[in-house]
């Protein structure tokens, strides 16, 4: 459960300061797409979640939490938070307004940052998810239970079925 401290990112203590259970994940840096982890880790995509930035025309930005196998559908997401249009943020963007590397982009290391969090729902049926621990090459697997409630993150229908 622990790490050594220099490894510690903010997401792990977070996580330990809330008396959260989570089980670390190291692999190679160069990986950073939620299916790569899934292989290298030998879980099934549908149980490694990518953070993805979102931006509306006007107000937060949006972290979407999706499986690594689906596909954020724009639309859905516009929809569900009560906006016209969504569009990806680019690379660059991601990380400037995260000031995180994509791969490393996590809810759990953005708390109190101006962003609004959602999880696809499919999250739902899954006992627990693995997430980026807010470092590239790190990742940590906990109850999406537990997930939702420290990043106070609304449920929505964010990829097609």
């Amino acid at each position: 459960m622990s790490s050594s401290l220099k490894d510690k990112t903010n997401a792990l203590r977070l996580l330990e300061a809330h008396g959260i259970a989570y089980q670390l994940f190291t692999f190679p840096p160069e990986i950073h797409s939620a299916t790569g982890v899934a292989q290298i880790l030998g879980l099934p995509p549908q149980q490694v979640y990518k953070t993805l930035v979102v931006l509306r025309s006007q107000g937060r930005p949006l972290l979407v939490m999706i499986a690594g196998d689906r596909e954020l559908d724009l639309k859905r997401v516009a929809a569900a938070v009560g906006d016209k249009k969504v569009r990806m943020a680019s690379q660059r963007e991601a990380e400037t307004l995260t000031g995180l590397q994509v791969g490393g982009i996590s809810a759990l290391a953005l708390l109190g940052r101006p962003f609004d969090v959602f999880i696809d729902r499919p999250a739902l049926a899954l006992e627990q998810i693995v997430v980026s621990a807010g470092k590239r090459g790190m990742n940590v697997q906990l109850a999406v239970s537990d997930l939702v409630r420290i990043t106070h993150a609304r449920v929505v229908e964010a990829t097609a079925p």
